[in-house]
């Protein structure tokens, strides 16, 4: 398989954490756990006891607490190296709207650039850009689509979080001036803070389709299961069929992140649009053994050349090995099981890989 590129993912913590800050950054939680309960006891707690420790000079599987004393041995700089190595990995697209974990920086574009090895691009996160657009409110939308125009210039891609703050329910139609400048008069007559604001969070999802269309670049979504900030049935792509439609005719990708439990509608929505495409993100880590059937149920519908790969790792070095060997092992498995029962070439089999791994985010993201 090739060097595989990471469409979307965010930077790691190179520092020292506790037992428990590393153990939460392996739940999509932002609670403690339930006594008696680890993350690590998971489907993705598997998957780190599976790859990981042979990375660090540990057998796979080794009990918990023999590969954390392990890791503090090594060092949190040089396993942070070690792990991101292992994923081998071609290029990474960061979502930079995220920059602590575990209260802790992460590492700057340069320095993941420098321990993957990898070729480092830059998403840019639509609503941390808003957020950062002052007054006055009759000057607001404009300024936004200026901010975002300069941010996004060199960037590969646009991404948004709308599941999060308002569902993906969005109107076809694009909100009236009037309407975006009264709900940013009394966004900035509240101070700074997060956006919520359905009209303005609309708004700003028709910037993004402007600005993505003059600078041709990908606008990726959100879709699917997050932390508790998310409420999940509002984060079903489907629920995006309208604006989708409407959109069309930019010519603007649309690329759905994530997708699981709803991952068959967004295979539909990328078999049924053009310009919308997908991937399983975070899913292949977090489904663990499963992997295999969950790609195998997106594969159903969505077109080959469609498909993206990425890890959505946050955090954890762990996560980008995690999900790089998730998603080859569960492609392979995919592949290997068509073949036997004469449902493609081997060609076929190689051609697919090579399109899902990596071919077909060059060529959408231009790199």
């Amino acid at each position: 398989m090739p060097a595989l590129v990471d469409h979307h993912c965010h930077s790691v913590v190179a520092a020292e954490l506790s037992d428990d800050a590393l153990a939460g950054l392996l739940t999509e939680s932002d609670r403690p756990p339930a006594p008696g309960c680890s993350p690590f006891d998971s489907a993705l707690g598997l998957a780190v006891r599976r790859w990981c420790p042979p990375v660090l000079g540990l057998p796979a599987h080794a009990p918990v607490a023999e590969y954390l004393a392990r890791r503090r041995e090594v060092g949190a700089a040089e396993a942070a190296a070690r792990l991101l190595a292992a994923a081998g990995l071609g290029a990474c697209l960061v979502d930079t709207g995220l920059t602590t974990a575990a209260g802790l920086p992460l590492l700057s574009l340069g320095e993941l650039a420098a321990a993957t090895g990898a070729v480092v691009r830059e998403v840019v996160r639509l609503e941390s850009v808003a957020a950062a657009v002052t007054g006055p409110a009759g000057a607001w939308p404009q300024a936004v689509g200026e901010a975002l125009a300069a941010a996004a210039a060199g960037a590969v891609a646009v991404k948004s979080v709308l599941a999060y703050r308002a569902g993906l329910a969005a109107p076809a139609e694009r909100p009236a001036r009037a309407a975006v400048v009264a709900a940013a008069g009394a966004r900035l007559r509240g101070g700074p803070g997060r956006l919520t604001d359905p009209v303005l969070l609309h708004h700003l999802l028709w910037t993004a389709v402007d600005v993505c269309a003059e600078l041709g670049l990908p606008l990726q979504l959100h879709t699917g299961f997050g932390d508790p900030d998310l409420t999940l049935h509002r984060a079903d792509p489907s629920l995006l069929t309208d604006f989708v439609r409407a959109a069309e005719p930019s010519g603007v990708p649309l690329v759905l992140l994530h997708c699981y439990p709803y991952h068959r509608q967004a295979a539909w929505l990328a078999q049924a649009f053009p310009t919308v495409y997908t991937d399983l993100g975070l899913t292949a880590s977090y489904t663990g053994p499963r992997v295999a059937a969950v790609l195998g149920e997106m594969l159903e519908l969505a077109p080959f050349g469609k498909l993206l790969f990425s890890t959505d790792a946050y955090g954890l070095p762990e996560l980008f090995l995690v999900g790089a060997a998730q998603f080859r092992h569960g492609l392979g498995s995919v592949l290997a099981g068509w073949r036997a029962d004469g449902a493609c070439s081997a060609a076929d089999a190689q051609r697919l890989e090579r399109q899902i791994s990596a071919d077909t985010a060059r060529r959408l993201y231009a790199l």
